[in-house]
């Protein structure tokens, strides 16, 4: 459902859609390490994670060789913490394999401002030094306020800053899409019609005086 006070402006990608561009970014990556035995893929909680398992499956598929996959929690390490709430709510984190001296491939759903792949670096950090990071996103929408890229993009677009892009997986929500939201505008209420003034009754005219020296004969 979208977020209150938003309503779905247009369909960017159906089922069928973000299947082709998820075995499209699989071939891009197995491209680039054709040998996939130093891969690892990480997703970023929440979507990202699902979406990191179907890109492996996809390169399975492709090669034969599935590089394993961990989850990122990246709540401790947002830069807004403080606004999330008192008790943040934790989904763990796990890294199956050691990342020192490994590519690894963080998935995420959307790119915005970069914030969240900035925190998502912070924790990849703590648990190891890898050869190289790469970021692989559904969705690229600009809008960024940190020098963050994505080294593979299934889609870029341009959006305003009032508009939100919401993805949606069977994993989470029991359906494949991605759609772009706006706020929702109410009509303006029509302003009440002030009531007409009443008329001022019309004076009555008045009975002409009789000349002087005339009488007036009674009837």
């Amino acid at each position: 459902m979208p977020p209150a006070s938003y309503r779905e402006r247009q369909e960017l990608m159906d089922a069928d859609r973000l299947s082709r561009t998820l075995a499209r970014m699989a071939h891009e990556i197995l491209e680039r390490h054709p040998e996939l035995r130093g891969t690892v893929l990480v997703g970023v909680r929440t979507r990202g994670v699902p979406l990191a398992r179907r890109l492996a499956a996809l390169i399975r598929d492709a090669s034969g060789v599935e590089p394993p996959v961990g989850a990122l929690d990246i709540t401790l390490y947002r830069d807004d913490l403080t606004t999330v709430g008192p008790q943040p709510v934790l989904r763990g984190t796990d890294i199956p394999t050691s990342i020192d001296g490994r590519t690894v491939v963080l998935v995420d759903d959307v790119l915005y401002t970069g914030r969240t792949a900035r925190a998502a670096l912070d924790e990849l950090i703590d648990f190891g030094r890898p050869a190289r990071i790469e970021l692989a996103v559904l969705v690229d929408r600009g809008h960024r306020e940190l020098p963050i890229h994505a080294d593979y993009a299934g889609r870029t677009l341009t959006t305003t800053r009032e508009e939100i892009v919401q993805v949606q997986l069977a994993e989470e929500d029991g359906i494949d899409r991605v759609v772009l939201l706006e706020r929702g505008t109410e009509p303006a209420a029509a302003k009440p019609r002030p009531a007409a003034k009443p008329k001022p009754a019309a004076k009555k005219a008045a009975r002409p005086k009789a000349a002087a020296g005339v009488r007036r004969r009674r009837r």
